[in-house]
């Protein structure tokens, strides 16, 4: 194993680091959005969403770890192959790629949860839709 062989890792965790950070800014800004929806009136479906975007923060947390643990010990792996401790340099390789995967595989649990955010409001709007004509008919019911 040479020295480039833990390089080339660089640009793709690099990449994954950048969208986990997009996707924790997207998740703070809906949290804001909702505290503000809160504020202003409250609904059973913000509840449910609060407990989704909690679990999504945590899982985010633990994605960015990893990816920075995998990070790190990819550049140790370069360093000790910089130092020719070859079977160093493999074992701390060898872990980046443990680390990375653990990063991926939080990644798709954070991207389940989203779905069924997701599908918690489709199902809301469903709802409203829903209770829409029939409410619609009792009015009228009720002024005729």
């Amino acid at each position: 194993m040479t020295l480039t062989t833990p390089a080339l890792l660089f640009p793709a965790i690099s990449l994954l680091l950048l969208a986990y950070t997009n996707r924790f800014l997207v998740l703070a800004q809906l949290i804001r959005k909702l505290a503000d929806e809160e504020r202003n009136q409250h609904q059973e479906a913000n509840a449910r969403q609060i407990l989704l975007l909690r679990r999504r923060i945590s899982l985010t947390k633990r994605m960015q770890l990893a990816g920075v643990l995998s990070f790190l010990l990819c550049t140790l792996s370069m360093f000790a192959l910089f130092l020719s401790l070859e079977l160093t340099g493999m074992v701390l390789f060898g872990a980046s790629l443990v680390t990375l995967s653990v990063s991926l595989i939080y990644s798709l649990w954070e991207i389940q949860i989203s779905t069924n955010a997701l599908n918690v409001q489709l199902q809301d709007i469903e709802e409203l839709l829903a209770s829409g004509p029939a409410r619609d008919e009792r009015r009228r019911r009720e002024a005729g």
